[in-house]
């Protein structure tokens, strides 16, 4: 079958503009060229000399590039179906002139939908959640490997989903991170099955407000076929299975760091068990894994566990792949990784808690913390975090442009907690805070770096601050 009968005929002739050309709308573009679309237009408002290399590659297939300022200020009269970059907000004004023109609009995920094989596609298991989406999608990803699948992550992390489903050798399952972003420009995917692990404030800017970014989020279980996975600690999660409108036969499956009912996943004492996949479930578990097993354990990361178990044993893992595939699996670097012990205090790099669910998921799980947080809290308020892990704070160091944000939730919630705010932003200013967190914590203590706080008013990214926090500590273990 070559690529060109993967999609319609009539979409040789449906005129496509693809909105953005980073990396999801290069694959956009090159995907529909590849697949036999002939009239492809690529418009950016940016214009430099790598967007104008990666031009002339496209334009010698035959799509048509427009960059500059001014590319995206207008609609094109001839246009059939826009598909759009994960970055654009819908009430941008390109997208707001195709949605009053009644131009359908497509994000990369629907347009990969789309183009798969029906004949020979590779089911998809989708992920999605305010906090542990890649995590759980690479922990799925071992899971899978393990049990001996050709699989891979793709999606919102690793590969792009496009070359997945467009790969000449089909891959027998794809474990997919999918963002509010890309769901909420998706229509038609229909999942094998599909979590979402946890919805918070995040992202409020784009969607809207609260509501709309997490019925984005729940787009995810439209249309499943076999599991709509939920969290039982966050009955929001459930609602959105409740609501969703699934193939007849899809089952809603929990789990929970308690003890797991009937259709759920859980613990009992030490182990991980299944009470959803196993048919007598009624009256007993399947052990698929223990703590031992997971690298860390703290409970955010054992809840990412469970949710991949879930997926996976809804797919027909059995339970020893389960456990290899945890067993071997080690999170990316700046997810609560164990940068060194110095004077008897751990510090610990969760440089990609950028928001403050996600601090506080970290937070709890360590004892006595002093916390280092601060970077552009997005609009987010703290107050919550703060009640939740006062405590467990020895003290906190704060940096970055809303530090003050943090420092008046502590006052309101914990003003007897020692803070500190470092007025510094140039490169030597994480030094300074690392300093100022050793001299706070005690033996036993960890120093936890978990922001709670994007990094881009201080570093190019957050691997960047994490980076700046382990080169700190090495340092401070020099001395």
């Amino acid at each position: 079958m070559t690529l060109r009968t993967r999609i319609d005929d009539g979409w040789a002739t449906t005129r496509f503009v693809v909105l953005g050309f980073g990396t999801a709308g290069y694959a956009c573009a090159d995907s529909l060229l590849q697949a036999g679309a002939e009239h492809v237009v690529v418009l950016d408002d940016r214009d430099n000399e790598v967007l104008r290399e990666k031009a002339q590659i496209l334009e010698t297939l035959g799509a048509a590039i427009t960059l500059g300022p001014g590319s995206t200020a207008e609609l094109p009269k001839d246009v059939d179906i826009v598909v759009t970059s994960p970055g654009v907000p819908p009430h941008a004004p390109f997208l707001a002139q195709a949605a009053e023109r009644e131009v359908p609009i497509w994000s990369e995920i629907e347009l990969a939908w789309r183009l798969r094989d029906p004949a020979n596609a590779a089911p998809w298991l989708c992920i999605t959640g305010t906090n542990g989406k890649t995590t759980t999608v690479q922990m799925l990803t071992a899971i899978l490997t393990a049990a001996g699948h050709r699989a891979v992550a793709a999606g919102n992390v690793g590969l792009p989903l496009l070359e997945a489903v467009m790969d000449p050798e089909p891959y027998d399952v794809i474990a997919v991170e999918l963002s509010s972003y890309q769901l909420h420009f998706t229509q038609s995917m229909s999942a094998h099955s599909a979590a979402v692990l946890n919805i918070a404030p995040d992202h409020v800017d784009w969607h809207g407000s609260l509501d709309a970014y997490a019925q984005a989020k729940g787009r995810i279980y439209e249309n499943c076929q076999v599991a709509c996975v939920y969290n039982v600690a966050d009955p929001a999660t459930e609602q959105l299975v409740v609501d969703a409108d699934v193939i007849e036969g899809c089952r809603a499956i929990g789990f929970t760091l308690g003890t797991p009912d009937i259709s759920m996943l859980g613990l009992v004492d030490e182990l991980i068990v299944d009470r959803a996949f196993v048919e007598q479930r009624a009256s007993s578990a399947l052990e698929l894994a223990t703590l031992d097993d997971i690298t860390p354990a703290a409970p955010h990361n054992v809840a990412n566990a469970l949710a991949a178990a879930a997926l996976a044993r809804a797919f027909g893992v059995p339970a020893t792949a389960v456990r290899d595939g945890l067993r071997g699996f080690r999170p990316d670097k700046h997810r609560i990784a164990h940068v060194a012990e110095v004077a008897g205090v751990n510090y610990v790099d969760d440089s990609k808690a950028t928001n403050p669910h996600a601090a506080q998921a970290s937070l709890l799980a360590y004892e006595h913390v002093v916390w280092i947080a601060g970077g552009q809290a997005k609009g987010a308020m703290f107050d919550e975090l703060v009640v939740a892990a006062r405590d467990r704070l020895r003290a906190v160091v704060l940096l970055g442009q809303d530090k003050l944000v943090i420092a008046e939730a502590l006052a309101r919630h914990a003003p007897d907690v020692p803070t500190i705010t470092v007025e510094a932003t140039d490169t030597g200013a994480m030094e300074i805070v690392v300093g100022e967190a050793a001299q706070l914590a005690q033996a036993g203590d960890t120093v936890l770096l978990a922001p709670g706080c994007a990094s881009w008013d201080m570093f190019a990214n957050y691997g960047a601050r994490g980076d700046a926090f382990a080169q700190a500590v090495r340092r401070l273990g020099d001395n």
